[in-house]
């Protein structure tokens, strides 16, 4: 009976201890997990093409970075990339983000699109030239509005603005409400 005793105290110690040791390895990935995501946003932000008419989402998995999105300036792929590659527990990185065709047809309404919401009711202020919290791709007459808005109103604004220019074949509208990374 004793020794019983002294092995079913052994084994709880030991679950334990297993369980304090796992929950602790989790936590520190997280940890790193999170530190990369921070690491790969600033990252993209920080590059010196990235602009309104770009935009790159990012999934992390363990060390493996999965870059996503449409980018309007070719380079904008590379440097992501190459940015991303350097940053301290990246092992790996997939570039899935697509360069957008050279269209004169896209570039007008880029140039519509974007004139059209800056003069809506003071939705500029998502579109200013360093990181702007929403993005605009046009691709092939499609219309995607990627990003952040302070507000539901703003989000219906946003679209009702894009689906107000010439030629726009539809419109996606993918923003977020989310006034802390909001313009």
């Amino acid at each position: 009976m004793r020794s019983y005793s002294k092995y079913l105290a052994f084994l709880l110690t030991f679950i334990a201890f297993s369980i304090v040791g796992a929950s602790a390895q989790s936590s520190s990935d997280s940890r790193s997990g999170r530190k990369i995501e921070q690491s790969v946003r600033r990252q993209i932000l920080r590059m010196p093409r990235y602009e309104v008419f770009d935009y790159i989402g990012y999934e992390v998995n363990g060390s493996t970075v999965t870059l996503t999105g449409k980018v309007f300036n070719a380079i904008n792929k590379k440097t992501a990339e190459n940015g991303v590659e350097d940053i301290p527990g990246v092992t790996r990185v997939i570039n899935n983000i697509e360069v957008l065709p050279p269209s004169p047809f896209d570039d007008t309404i880029r140039r519509d699109l974007y004139s059209s919401i800056s003069r809506t009711a003071g939705l500029s202020r998502y579109l200013w030239p360093v990181n702007p919290s929403v993005r605009l791709i046009v691709d092939r007459g499609h219309v995607t509005l990627e990003g952040y808005v302070s507000n539901k109103g703003d989000k219906n604004l946003m679209n009702l603005a894009a689906n107000g220019v010439s030629n726009v074949f539809g419109v996606t509208n993918n923003l977020k409400i989310d006034s802390g990374k909001a313009g």
